[in-house]
């Protein structure tokens, strides 16, 4: 099926940390696919700017909005209810649910991804959440990156979503990692502060860059291993892989993030098939009441085990 033939229609915006991306590495991390699907689309006559059409080695600019047409098995909009193992509910209540939500689960549906989604299965447990916004991404008010577990909050009513998007537009919210990096952070406490921007050589990877957005991240060692310490991080903005980014720019990558340069022998060694990194706890003001909410999401049965194996010396 070419461009012209009738099908789903989304459009995307390049936001400005993608400024200056190949078409295909920027449509594959603002539409969530593969880079080679978004690559095929850009072969098929899919993928369009101002109504011309673009190659996938063509550059984009931050503000550009790309149209591509779908296959017409692939609906973006479409909520599929699905109930996901191991999502749990931390906290329910009249304005909002806060999830905890497993490795391998994507907030919203959106094209190219099959997997299951939050508002899927928030769907089948019979949950009736906000729909402003975009209909597939209803109470979205932000996001965890699929292989990122932890605690995330869904509005549930027009006004808790308005009121929760602003307060992280705000940066008002508290949003506290764990994350295990390798070797031992030079200070114990400290603050990243380093802009971050698209990798000058892989478009589908983030660096700290002298143009970048800026970034800060806070951070404590909360214990040390030898190989590997286990650092809360406090997250003063959110950018895309802000910590992965920032703790490999200080050559203490996340254990089993090999994207960021992580020792794969040791991810091996631990059992890691992604990157130690949990949303730990988030806080932020009721978006009714102003009364403050905290909830805390535990270590998932992967991430434990890593840690353990760490604690024992066993690695």
């Amino acid at each position: 099926m070419n461009a012209e033939t009738p099908g789903s229609k989304s459009v995307f915006t390049v936001p400005e940390e993608l400024g200056g991306a190949r078409a295909d590495a920027a449509l594959s991390l603002v539409a969530d696919v593969s880079r080679s699907v978004a690559a095929a689309w850009c072969r098929e006559g899919r993928v369009t700017r101002g109504g011309a059409k673009l190659a996938k080695a063509d550059r984009v600019l931050a503000g550009h909005e790309l149209c591509v047409v779908l296959p017409e098995a692939v609906d973006p909009h479409r909520i599929v209810p699905q109930t996901v193992e191991g999502l749990a509910i931390l906290l329910d209540d009249d304005d909002f649910v806060v999830i905890d939500k497993p490795v391998g689960v994507a907030a919203h549906p959106s094209p190219g991804w099959v997997g299951p989604t939050v508002v899927g299965a928030l769907a089948a447990e019979g949950y009736r959440i906000s729909t402003s916004g975009a209909p597939e991404r209803a109470g979205i008010v932000h996001r965890l990156d699929v292989g990122t577990s932890g605690a995330m909050v869904v509005a549930k009513t027009e006004p808790a979503y308005t009121a929760l998007k602003r307060a992280f537009k705000e940066r008002t919210v508290e949003k506290v990692y764990h994350a295990v990096v390798q070797g031992l952070p030079d200070p114990l406490v400290g603050t990243i502060d380093a802009p971050i921007g698209r990798h000058p050589h892989a478009d589908w990877r983030f660096a700290v860059m002298e143009d970048g957005r800026p970034s800060v991240t806070h951070y404590a060692v909360l214990e040390a291993f030898g190989r590997a310490s286990l650092v809360e991080v406090h997250l003063e903005t959110g950018r895309t892989h802000q910590i992965r980014v920032h703790f490999s720019a200080l050559r203490h990558p996340c254990a089993g993030d090999l994207t960021y340069g992580a020792d794969p022998r040791l991810a091996a060694n631990l059992g890691l098939t992604r990157q130690w990194l949990h949303a730990h706890r988030l806080g932020f003001a009721h978006p009714r009441t102003g009364e403050p909410v905290s909830c805390e999401s535990p270590y998932p049965l992967d991430l434990a085990y890593a840690l353990s194996a760490l604690a024992s010396g066993a690695v």
